[in-house]
């Protein structure tokens, strides 16, 4: 029996390396996959790349309720009730000295982890059957701080709070709810905070990440998204409320 056979899961940020690869080892183990994100032509090239029939796709803006409950229902109505909502949205903003950091840039950064966290969980959790998972991507940088990563690390902070108040609520149903927090990956994403950094503290930002985490490397997606897997099936039929590192010792 497959970890996830005839499972009906929601993949936001579906169309990032995470999303894709998460995606993956899902239909791998039996599931039906609803990838939802904001860029349509890159969600596509998602769906083209999993070339199975057990995937569909939803253009939606996770921070906007109405794109919310849109994907929820279209995914109900294409695959049936939810089993697995795995909360992956995400941006970063910028890095900047307080006085000088922009309020929409940090608008901006809570509106897509927190806020769509929160909306998925919302508009999820009444159409999820008793026994299912929720995973949120949050980060390492949900255990430090760093100066002038002001949006990125208080929204990664604020997105444990959410995953343990509904840890607590939903327990009765059996639904779990955990939070990954991976350290820096070989992915786009990361390239791109590390550009950033990179500039900002006049040194290479892949560089100086290896340097504060144990294992010496980044981490593969894939790495990642066994994680995730872990904690979307009965692997961890009695974890919940707890933080998954994949930081290679970063958070240590």
């Amino acid at each position: 029996m497959r970890l996830l056979e005839n499972k009906t899961c929601i993949i936001t940020g579906g169309a990032g390396s995470l999303g894709q690869a998460t995606a993956r080892l899902f239909l791998d183990e039996g599931a039906s996959v609803m990838l939802v994100d904001l860029h349509a032509e890159a969600l596509a090239g998602a769906a083209n790349a999993l070339a199975s029939d057990r995937v569909a796709i939803f253009q939606a803006d996770v921070s906007k309720a109405r794109d919310s409950a849109a994907y929820v229902d279209a995914t109900v109505e294409r695959f049936g009730p939810i089993d697995v909502l795995f909360s992956n949205a995400g941006n970063f903003g910028t890095v900047a000295p307080i006085d000088k950091y922009p309020e929409e840039v940090f608008d901006a950064v809570f509106a897509v982890h927190v806020r769509g966290a929160f909306l998925a969980a919302k508009y999820a959790v009444p159409r999820m059957r008793d026994g299912g998972s929720i995973v949120l991507t949050s980060s390492v940088a949900a255990t430090r701080g760093d100066p002038g990563v002001y949006a990125y690390i208080t929204a990664k902070h604020a997105q444990v709070g959410l995953m343990r108040c509904l840890a607590k609520e939903l327990a009765p149903r059996r639904i779990r709810v955990n939070s990954i927090h991976p350290g820096p990956l070989d992915n786009e994403f990361q390239h791109r905070v590390e550009d950033g950094l990179g500039a900002a503290i006049g040194r290479d930002g892949a560089e100086f990440f290896n340097e504060m985490i144990p294992l010496g490397r980044h981490g593969r997606v894939d790495e990642a998204a066994r994680s995730v897997l872990f904690l979307a099936s009965d692997q961890s039929s009695f974890t919940t409320g707890s933080m998954l590192a994949v930081d290679g010792g970063m958070s240590t």
